[in-house]
């Protein structure tokens, strides 16, 4: 089975998290570089759906570009959706989807919980 992953190679987690698929018998990764790509705005709201929370809960608001572009946590979804989209950088990491089914990989044992269950 595929597990997407919404990777930043640069980051510990995420490629801890991507180690964990890889070492799985039965799984594969299907990696997005989502920095690189950029996310649309029907991939966000497809996460959101399979994560099964609000726009902040998937966001980085400690991040300098969230303050930039002026959002904040009063900000409503519509404002932190169109956020994410301009600014990929904000999306918590790493997102671990298979199936319908997501799950932000922190801490690590999270992301292994989810492939554990697969």
């Amino acid at each position: 089975m595929k597990v997407t992953i919404y990777h930043n190679p640069r980051c510990t987690k995420s490629r801890q998290a991507l180690k964990v698929i890889e070492e799985s018998s039965s799984h594969e990764p299907d990696i997005k570089l989502y920095l690189k790509d950029g996310l649309t705005r029907e991939e966000v709201l497809d996460i959101q759906k399979k994560l099964g929370c609000n726009v902040l809960e998937m966001m980085r608001p400690k991040e300098a570009e969230f303050k930039g572009l002026g959002l904040s946590k009063k900000s409503n979804e519509e404002q932190l959706l169109e956020g994410l989209v301009e600014c990929p950088k904000l999306l918590e990491r790493p997102v671990l989807i298979a199936n319908d089914e997501a799950v932000i990989g922190r801490p690590l044992e999270k992301a292994e919980e989810f492939v554990k269950r697969l």
